[in-house]
């Protein structure tokens, strides 16, 4: 606890990258180490350097940098190995990442023992320290049909924590999920979705009373409605929230505005997280460097968002 705290006081990024963290809300395709994936690829990732004006604009920037040059089953398993390797780097013992359901035929041969091998390998061998938590991804503009298919190969495997729900907010109504998620609970997964990042905070409200979600990825829209905020707060949501990326995308003004703080103060249970590091330079020590630099926490209450993380849920 002093070691993290001190290192944020002295602005040492390399004493902060050495302190246990977790990362609970990266997208592994876009959340691994530039410098591994140059090193074993050649393809050299840059990071924007100026906020997006859209969605559509990251999305073509994913397509232009790792789309195009990262197709196939081998080029999957290297981002795996790239986002354990960004987790040694970081100091991040508690990483939680995982395939989208489309992605076990398109790259694993609908396989789910040689889905999970391939980020189980990659967790021994590259970051053993790191514990891995595997994730199930749902793209929100899917039918429910072919996600239920998909999900036919997962249900029943005791090697996924949790399930997470992401994509276009608005793709289709969030009541649409509540069978998928019904049955996600009576497997003992922990119930995630992306919520809040562009839609209100009635939206973080009723997703989490309609699919009985566990955590929210994002969530910071709430911080415009007190009774969703304390909604949040006596109910024990978790939000993983990810500081740049709401920066970059235009969601929040700077970093000294962002709602991580007040929200902090409120009561509600926060993490810090990294979101897509290739696209925003988003490595969890940076973020909370950067928070505090920008004077929106202080080293004391980033300790304790970091220790918070850590705990067992």
């Amino acid at each position: 606890m002093e070691d993290f705290i001190a290192a944020l006081k002295e602005r040492n990024i390399e004493k902060i990258k050495s302190c246990p963290k977790a990362d609970l809300h990266n997208h592994f395709v876009l959340g691994g180490s530039r410098q591994y994936l140059h090193q074993f690829t050649g393809v050299k990732i840059e990071p924007v350097r100026s906020p997006l004006k859209s969605m559509n604009e990251m999305h073509e920037w994913n397509r232009v940098n790792i789309g195009e040059k990262f197709e196939g089953t081998e080029m999957r398993k290297t981002l795996i190995r790239a986002a354990f390797e960004q987790a040694k780097e970081d100091g991040v013992t508690l990483l939680e990442i995982g395939e989208d359901v489309w992605g076990l035929q398109e790259y694993f041969n609908n396989n789910i023992d040689e889905l999970i091998e391939a980020f189980t390998e990659a967790q021994r061998e590259i970051s053993p320290e790191t514990k891995l938590r595997l994730q199930i991804g749902l793209l929100r503009h899917c039918s429910i049909g072919y996600l239920e298919e998909c999900l036919s190969h997962f249900w029943g495997n005791k090697a996924f924590y949790s399930i997470d729900l992401y994509g276009d907010e608005l793709a289709q109504p969030i009541e649409n999920f509540k069978g998928i998620y019904r049955r996600a609970k009576s497997e003992g997964l922990r119930l995630k979705a992306h919520i809040g990042e562009w839609g209100t905070a009635e939206d973080v409200r009723r997703a989490v009373e309609e699919l009985e979600l566990d955590e929210v990825q994002h969530g910071i829209a709430e911080i415009n409605d007190e009774s969703v905020v304390r909604f949040l707060a006596d109910n024990h949501i978790r939000l993983n929230i990810t500081p740049t990326s709401n920066v970059m995308l235009g969601r929040v003004q700077s970093m000294s505005d962002h709602p991580i703080g007040r929200l902090y103060r409120s009561g509600v249970d926060v993490t810090i997280n990294s979101d897509d590091i290739l696209i925003f330079d988003s490595d969890v020590s940076k973020e909370y460097l950067r928070l505090y630099e920008a004077g929106c926490l202080s080293a004391e209450e980033l300790d304790s968002i970091r220790r918070s993380g850590l705990e067992p849920r």
